[in-house]
């Protein structure tokens, strides 16, 4: 079955909701991410091209990180450096929309080899999410001809389609490639955010659920995207902190706003999986942000303590504002982009535990400094 989330989540949306979402979701990027003309000092990096404008997965310019290469994914925060590493396990990473630019709105897709995309995707999501997940695993993240941020607010569904579909077929591609030159049968970890995660749910259906490579899977982070329970035969909610072979979830809003597409989800009674990414669990209760062990936000090499709680409610995870230096400017009820970095070293302490459990390697957890 074709790629179909997109068509379905944006019917829940009318044209105001839509512009709504895109302009908060690029002013967050502004805010967390910083100015995107950073970018433009690292294009020289890139300076591979496509002669078929497809990507060539035996070529490591077209992954954006793997274990072969030094890329921003292998790096860690300075309070950091002292953790011992490990490579028991492999993460395959899809990374969320880079590809935001307005006045290139015309275009469906990415280009495989922008210089500017691929220096934009490799030093935000690659360095501050996909870096998340490197203590333990190898990290796999490859290029895809990512849809334009445009097509989740066309009204032009069916472009849209086309557009998810093309971005799937590298990722399922990539995915196949990983599986045939690089897995040897090693346990597996999907991360993903955002348009990522509409990839991943993808992923997740065609080569996991019911399916053998399923035993191998340690678990799936579908982060920043609704993630239904119907969609999966066997696969199911991570509800423990060391649970394996299972899914977790969320996405992030300011506490006691309502964004207008969960309004129609609540209406709608959808199930989703929606995990607690402090306490990994399920259920309803509030979490307090002493029990978040740090973000990494803007500043790479800063570990910042006890920022951000978190509760389920309506189908997402609730946070008040969080604390951190300036934080008073932080406006926006829309914690989107932020998904993953809130949450850094949560998800980087919940993935050693997943390891060490599916490996059944004793592990502790650390106590909030």
């Amino acid at each position: 079955m074709g790629i179909r989330k997109c068509q379905l989540f944006w019917r829940f949306l009318g044209n105001m909701t839509r512009k709504i979402v895109f302009f908060a979701l690029f002013g967050l990027v502004l805010l967390i991410s910083g100015c995107a003309d950073k970018y433009q000092s690292y294009k020289s990096l890139y300076p591979f091209k496509s002669p078929s404008g497809l990507p060539d997965y035996t070529d490591l310019d077209y992954w954006a990180a793997h274990p072969d290469k030094k890329d921003p994914a292998d790096s860690i925060p300075r309070p950091l450096k002292k953790e011992p590493v490990d490579t028991l396990a492999d993460v395959f990473f899809i990374h969320p929309t880079t590809f935001t630019e307005k006045k290139e709105s015309g275009r469906a897709n990415a280009a495989i080899d922008d210089d500017y995309i691929n220096a934009k995707t490799d030093y935000s999501t690659i360095l501050f999410q996909a870096s998340a997940f490197n203590q333990q695993s190898r990290v796999f993240s490859p290029r895809y001809r990512q849809a334009h941020i445009g097509n989740f607010y066309s009204k032009d569904s069916s472009a849209s389609r086309k557009a998810l579909q093309v971005a799937y077929s590298d990722v399922r591609n990539a995915f196949r490639y990983y599986l045939e030159h690089y897995n040897n049968k090693r346990p597996i970890i999907i991360a993903s955010h955002s348009q990522g995660a509409l990839m991943a749910i993808e992923l997740l259906k065609e080569f996991f659920d019911d399916k053998p490579l399923q035993q191998q899977l340690i678990v799936a982070y579908v982060v920043g995207w609704p993630l239904e329970t119907s969609q999966f035969k066997t696969l199911s909610a991570c509800t423990t902190p060391s649970q394996t072979n299972c899914l977790c979830s969320w996405r992030t809003f300011k506490m006691g706003y309502e964004a207008p597409w969960v309004t129609i989800e609540k209406q709608r009674k959808t199930s989703l999986i929606v995990t607690n990414p402090i306490s990994w669990t399920t259920d309803t209760n509030f979490v307090s942000r002493q029990a978040n062990k740090g973000s990494v936000l803007t500043r790479f090499n800063k570990v910042y303590k006890k920022t951000t709680d978190a509760q389920i409610k309506n189908g997402v995870v609730y946070s008040y504002r969080p604390h951190f230096p300036g934080s008073f400017l932080y406006r926006t009820d829309n914690y989107h982009v932020g998904d993953i970095n809130l949450y850094y070293m949560n998800i980087r302490e919940n993935l050693r535990e997943r390891v060490s459990a599916f490996l059944s390697i004793p592990a502790q957890r650390q106590p909030v400094q």
